[in-house]
């Protein structure tokens, strides 16, 4: 497996496959990789020739009181991982390469970035859509790979392929899950053994407004108060939001019907986790 650092090696690397007839899937990632991203490049190997991740910490996408500091990196670890999951390259630029002096330019999309986590975290899908924008640039592929635990930033993605017209197809790989739920994601090495077992509460809550919506409840304050009150009654959670959503728009529902999300931001002590579960409601 290679790793480039540079996007002229990238493009070289790229241009070398092109010439030999081959398809590219891409999957970006910020690196301390797990299961997830691991479900990501399995899937763009069984689809693609040749198969690129990005390993990137990109700063546009935090706060200035969130966590790119400490944000855990460990690239020789995630060069292992990923070549056993079939990776034939890896592309971990420095932030200077990405972002060089005098850096200006930015996309937003606009609507879907507004609401749940773009409320809480303004300007981080700001940050994403450039970044991925750039991605897509320099490796020009084919296929691109997501997981559906950043249904917002999946959603918000596809919107941008569509809207710029980039000739790319989005994939979206299902939510990996520990055994006990706890759906995967680099910031779980945050956690206590305590808030480990608090953060299950994401999951559970996720599980009784599902039970409650196909049982028959169509109210979403409802289904919601229930949610919240299951998360609440675990030790150091903090709700960022609770949101029974339209699936495609995103637009708060009062009454479930159609394709619904139920979706949810959760501080685990210091820590800020998402899940979601998409269901199909058609009575």
């Amino acid at each position: 497996m290679e790793l480039l650092q540079t996007i002229a090696a990238v493009r070289n690397y790229v241009a070398a496959a092109r010439q030999r007839g081959l398809s590219i899937g891409l999957v970006p990632t910020m690196g301390y990789l797990h299961e997830g991203h691991l479900s990501l490049a399995r899937a763009a190997r069984q689809q693609n020739d040749v198969v690129i991740m990005s390993i990137f910490v990109n700063p546009t996408q935090f706060g200035p009181n969130e966590d790119f500091a400490r944000y855990p990196r460990d690239l020789e670890r995630d060069r292992e991982l990923a070549a056993g999951a079939g990776v034939d390259a890896v592309f971990a630029p420095a932030v200077e390469e990405m972002y060089p002096a005098g850096y200006a330019t930015y996309v937003q999309v606009e609507g879907l970035t507004e609401v749940l986590c773009g409320a809480s975290r303004p300007g981080h899908f700001r940050g994403v859509t450039t970044v991925v924008s750039k991605l897509f640039n320099i490796v020009q592929p084919d296929r691109a790979y997501f997981g559906q635990k950043d249904y917002q930033q999946a959603l918000v993605i596809k919107r941008m392929v569509r809207d710029l017209n980039f000739p790319i197809e989005i994939i979206t790989i299902p939510t990996v899950r520990e055994a006990d739920g706890l759906a995967l994601s680099s910031r779980n090495k945050y956690l206590t053994p305590e808030q480990r077992r608090s953060a299950l509460s994401l999951h559970r809550a996720l599980n009784l407004g599902s039970d409650l919506i196909k049982a028959g409840e169509r109210e979403a304050a409802v289904v919601r108060r229930a949610m919240e009150k299951e998360i609440t009654a675990w030790p150091e959670t903090r709700i960022d939001y609770v949101a029974i959503s339209d699936a495609d728009t995103l637009k708060p529902l009062e009454k479930i019907a159609g394709r619904v999300l139920l979706a949810l931001a959760v501080w685990v002590g210091n820590t800020r986790l998402i899940d979601n579960v998409v269901l199909e409601v058609n009575d």
